[in-house]
């Protein structure tokens, strides 16, 4: 520790931070009127899910892993994709809804909506604390042999469906009423996924330094022109296409799994009608 601390990686992660806190104060800046501040701290969090990516291969790929920049990551990620996902959930799906002449129903979406935040908040937080406590864990439903998997959804791509579809309105809050029960939803949803032990494609094992057939260059650069041309439906489609594959790979595992067989049992000696010789 007297050495300090290495810089390249740190670097990232403070951005990360820094993501994370413009996200908080474009959030509590956000109005009904001037709802492009939620799209704008959306847009924040995503380039934290990016950086957030970077400074774990930088380190890897560096040899500067160490234990205090496995720890300022995960303060990182509490911030930029707990605190600041779960109050940008709630200013922009529940605190502005409009009470429609019913106060009593408004209150109490607003007070659901505080919980489905909450649970949110703390589902990520217990994933980030088992996260670094476990050695080499399993999903429950495991996978190909050789492909690396996460046990449950990582914070960041939480964080990354309640900022994408926020990015898909424009920021433009929800002021139907009649969508805040499947804002709630999809909340308990990814909280649930969140702390669950399914299994989700990290891509670690993808290599970019590797040769690769060159037509990989063409399905890249479609890629990257149709993200930069239409990035609000394409984040949307990525963020909700990665946190259903989980779903997808745990119901696939069910199915696929057969019934354990009854038992042998052996058979009963066959019955002989002649006496046994004495």
């Amino acid at each position: 520790m007297r050495k300090g601390m290495y810089i390249l990686p740190s670097l990232f992660t403070a951005l990360n931070i820094g993501a994370g806190y413009y996200a908080l104060s474009q959030t509590v800046l956000g109005t009904r009127q001037d709802f492009w501040h939620f799209d704008h701290a959306a847009m924040a969090i995503g380039v934290a899910v990016v950086a957030d990516g970077l400074d774990g291969r930088i380190a890897r790929m560096t040899n500067t892993t160490s234990d205090f920049g496995r720890e300022f990551d995960s303060l990182a990620d509490v911030i930029t994709f707990g605190v600041a996902p779960a109050l940008l959930a709630w200013m922009w799906g529940f605190s502005l809804l409009p009470d429609r002449g019913f106060p009593a129903v408004h209150d109490k979406m607003v007070q659901l909506g505080l919980i489905a935040t909450f649970i949110f908040l703390v589902a990520g937080a217990s994933r980030l604390a088992r996260f670094n406590i476990q050695v080499n864990p399993q999903p429950s439903n495991p996978g190909r042999p050789g492909r690396k998997y996460f046990v449950g959804l990582p914070i960041p791509a939480g964080a990354g469906v309640i900022a994408a579809t926020i990015h898909l309105m424009k920021g433009e809050p929800i002021l139907w009423s009649a969508l805040a029960p499947l804002w709630f939803a999809l909340l308990i949803v990814v909280g649930f996924l969140m702390v669950s032990t399914w299994r989700f494609y990290s891509f670690k094992d993808l290599h970019l330094r590797s040769r690769h057939p060159f037509q990989i260059i063409v399905l890249l650069a479609g890629f990257l022109f149709l993200l930069v041309s239409f990035h609000n439906y394409m984040l949307f489609i990525i963020a909700m296409t990665y946190m259903l594959s989980g779903i997808f790979f745990r119901l696939a595992y069910v199915f696929r799994r057969h019934p354990p067989e009854p038992p042998h049992e052996p058979a009963p000696p066959a019955y002989n009608e002649a006496p046994e010789p004495r």
